[in-house]
């Protein structure tokens, strides 16, 4: 991942996220990646995607029409963010024998044989982290097919035009890198703590490690309440989900020898600035959100997309 190419001029794309409970897109200025252009939102009944899978296409399908056409995006192209809960980050030693150009024929074949998944029929993508005489080592991305494919279907069915997929913590890490707030020697985690979901992805030497989606139970009922005591009382499980992913990463992952420095915290809950103070007190690490003078360019819950429109390139996922 080459993140000082990250900032190029480019021609005018719709950026669109959608999660669970929410449509979101920004559209930002080619000449200028700071600033917007236009951005919309528009909020999904419970139900018509559940975990990042579609289940009532039709109504998504309607709803999604009346966005484009209300958001003027009628043969737009668009990039969009491959669901949390279905994608897989893994990082692997190939025979060091192999040339570069021959990476993705020996991923076509060996996916699902020798290179074992949680799923059948993936769609993917890599990159090269090491390659030396002796050692060949990359980063794949994974996602099932059908999931993917039935995100860019719909896309095309409402009349855009998909030329890009990507994933939530690359996006996520883009936006921190432009405010100045990653190093390469920075071991991050982000947390990504949304109304519907919370995910978390450790960083080292500007490469995803790892994506986990944290167990959370669902906030819809809770918010009806507006006690903010009742809303937040699932996040003691979540606290302590990110003290294990970061004894993980400790203990398995560096066998003791390197730990999480800094967390980074993002999402779209109502609460989290209130979150955030609880974590700062509760981790013995620096727990950071978006710095000036990026933080107060746009409402924080469209982070998200702003990070997908910083995605240099246009190359979709590789279907196998």
């Amino acid at each position: 991942m080459n993140m000082m190419n990250l900032f190029k001029p480019r021609h005018k794309v719709a950026n669109l996220v959608i999660k669970d409970h929410v449509i979101r897109y920004v559209e930002l200025k080619p000449h200028d990646l700071f600033s917007f252009h236009k951005c919309g939102e528009r909020e999904l009944p419970k139900g018509l995607i559940h975990n990042g899978k579609i289940h009532d296409r039709e109504t998504l399908a309607m709803i999604l029409e009346e966005c484009v056409s209300e958001w003027k995006l009628k043969k737009r192209r668009v990039r969009f963010i491959a669901p949390d809960p279905v994608v897989v980050i893994r990082r692997l030693s190939l025979p060091n024998d192999l040339q570069e150009d021959e990476i993705r024929g020996y991923l076509f074949m060996e996916l699902g044989t020798t290179i074992h998944l949680p799923f059948e029929d993936p769609v993917f993508d890599y990159a090269v982290l090491e390659k030396t005489k002796e050692k060949l080592t990359i980063l794949l991305f994974t996602a099932p097919e059908q999931i993917v494919i039935d995100y860019a279907q719909l896309l095309e069915d409402v009349k855009l035009r998909p030329i890009a997929a990507d994933v939530s913590p690359l996006c996520v890490y883009r936006l921190f890198y432009a405010a100045d707030q990653v190093r390469k020697e920075d071991h991050l985690l982000i947390v990504q703590i949304d109304e519907s979901a919370v995910n978390v992805s450790a960083f080292y030497n500007h490469i995803p490690v790892f994506m986990r989606q944290l167990l959370f139970e669902s906030l819809d009922e809770k918010m009806r309440t507006n006690h903010m005591e009742e809303l937040l009382r699932p996040f003691e499980d979540v606290y302590k989900e990110i003290d294990r992913v970061m004894n993980f990463y400790r203990f398995s992952i560096h066998q003791g020898n390197a730990q999480i420095t800094r967390l980074l915290l993002t999402g779209d809950h109502p609460y989290l600035h209130h979150i955030h103070e609880v974590m700062q007190e509760r981790f013995d690490v620096p727990v950071e959100r978006l710095s000036e003078p990026l933080a107060t360019v746009i409402d924080p819950r469209y982070h998200l997309a702003w990070g997908l429109g910083l995605k240099e390139g246009t190359n979709y996922v590789h279907r196998r």
